[in-house]
């Protein structure tokens, strides 16, 4: 016989099992260990539904990485759903399979795919021990002798986990796997523990949410996005879950209104704002943190701000109502003091003093690489202001400052304090005034050719001659963007 008989063999033996899928099924608990992943992986590739199914079934290992196959695979829809409806068998069955080892479903498109690297022909027994978990491939050791009563129930005890890379729960579009998780919800029935690095919530209930969260691992849970056009007494009720998801490092909140419909007295805001920010206690892993358009921190920004427990490196609040007092507080708090970015667009400064600004900048100059202050309101002498401080941030590589209403000759300074810097890679500034023409504030096109050639005099005063300067037209304005790269 040949060498390559028993993988002759091997074959044969999928085909003639994949072309009844009724023996298929009847043969699992028999069938050799080292037959399942040469098998699964041909009734995936073979769409064959039941044949998955019953597979999940009866999963003789700890562990299944089907999202790693489900990304070579087009549409993923039929895969996924016969896995879940196998594990939804396995969830409604008070008893398990005699083979069933199945402890964790990785569903995580770029998870690690060592599990099905192995060339199929090459499966054998070792080859099939060595793809177990770490913990399930260790060599068996003695352990004390348990009563096999107490053994079947923890056996019945033992949750499946499922490994998620985000998970985005919405309304508008549910995904395959969150309509599963909805169903069971509403059926009452029990689901697999979620484990996941991203949690996104749009638009989606409150009561649903918290259904599904009391299955979610909430520690390891790294980024949170919540952006639900909630109000602050519905942020206010979802706080206590994020008090547990004690590893998250990016936070960003978006859309939240004051309450809806009611209008609170200002001491409900503080006592609603402070059921939340509290929570950010809790969270000493929490590096990035973004408030988009959310209008309830209008003289309070201090009540969230102190209540972070470690240095921020992004601190992003955009399309919010701030007052001077807010953004002095912000210029004076320690986690502020070492931010990699900081984006206060939309942010209205027309009457604001610069102070704070020039502050920040300086507290933050040898850490700071990106800055934007788009849509601000920032006029010409509040932009002077604030060059000498920029100009300090050596480790800036891009500044953003589009639509505020400054001059040529503000715009020229404004190069003057960042070109040369070292690292500076990209700026987006606003058309200069005087290219506006007429009360509706059409841009005059002669107009913007010289300020064009009067920018790129400076830039070659600079050395900076191959900087390149475009026009871009916005719904909004006209933008001037400055690209500088080093050769």
């Amino acid at each position: 016989m040949s060498s390559r008989s028993p993988a002759r063999l091997l074959d044969l033996a999928k085909q003639s099992l994949l072309q009844n899928e009724a023996l298929a099924v009847a043969s699992l608990e028999s069938l050799p260990t080292q037959l399942f992943l040469p098998l699964f992986l041909e009734a995936v590739a073979g769409r064959h539904s039941e044949t998955l199914k019953a597979m999940v079934r009866a999963w003789p290992f700890s562990h299944l990485a089907l999202g790693a196959l489900m990304k070579a695979q087009q549409p993923q829809q039929d895969i996924l759903k016969a896995a879940l409806d196998g594990l939804d068998d396995l969830l409604a069955h008070k008893i398990r399979p005699r083979r069933w080892k199945l402890q964790v479903l990785d569903l995580r498109l770029n998870a690690n795919t060592n599990f099905w690297d192995v060339a199929p022909r090459t499966w054998d027994w070792s080859s099939v021990r060595s793809l177990e978990e770490p913990e399930a491939a260790q060599p068996k050791t003695k352990r004390p002798k348990v009563d096999d009563s107490r053994k079947e129930e923890k056996e019945l005890l033992a949750p499946v986990q499922v490994l998620l890379e985000d998970f985005c729960l919405q309304k508008a579009t549910p995904d395959e796997f969150l309509t599963f998780l909805m169903k069971r919800v509403k059926q009452g029935k029990g689901l697999p523990q979620l484990c996941c690095r991203k949690l996104e919530f749009l638009d989606m209930s409150l009561g649903h949410i918290q259904k599904i969260l009391r299955m979610v691992q909430l520690d390891c849970v790294q980024e949170v996005e919540l952006n639900g056009h909630w109000d602050l007494l519905t942020l206010a009720s979802f706080a206590p879950h994020l008090s547990q998801m004690v590893n998250v490092s990016r936070l960003r909140v978006s859309h939240i209104m004051t309450i809806s419909f009611i209008p609170w007295a200002a001491e409900g805001v503080d006592k609603l704002l402070s059921q939340f920010s509290a929570q950010l206690f809790s969270l000493h892993q929490l590096q990035e943190l973004h408030l988009d358009s959310v209008f309830f921190l209008e003289g309070r920004l201090d009540q969230v701000l102190r209540c972070l427990k470690s240095p921020l490196v992004t601190l992003s609040l955009t399309n919010c109502l701030l007052l001077e007092s807010d953004l002095t507080h912000l210029a004076s708090c320690l986690n502020t003091s070492h931010l990699r970015y900081l984006n206060l667009s939309e942010v209205n400064m027309m009457a604001l003093s610069p102070e704070f600004l020039q502050v920040v900048l300086e507290r933050a100059s040898a850490t700071l690489h990106r800055l934007a202050l788009d849509g601000c309101g920032i006029r010409d002498s509040q932009l002077m202001s604030i060059l000498p401080a920029l100009g300090h941030c050596s480790q800036l590589t891009s500044f953003s400052f589009r639509g505020n209403p400054v001059s040529v000759a503000a715009l020229q300074s404004l190069l003057r304090h960042t070109v040369l810097l070292s690292r500076f890679r990209l700026g987006l500034f606003p058309v200069p005034l005087e290219c506006y023409v007429g009360l509706q504030g059409t841009v005059d096109l002669g107009n913007l050719r010289r300020s064009l050639a009067e920018l790129r005099l400076i830039l070659q005063d600079l050395g900076r001659p191959n900087s390149v300067l475009l026009f871009s037209d916005s719904t909004w304005t006209y933008d001037v963007i400055l690209l500088y790269c080093v050769a």
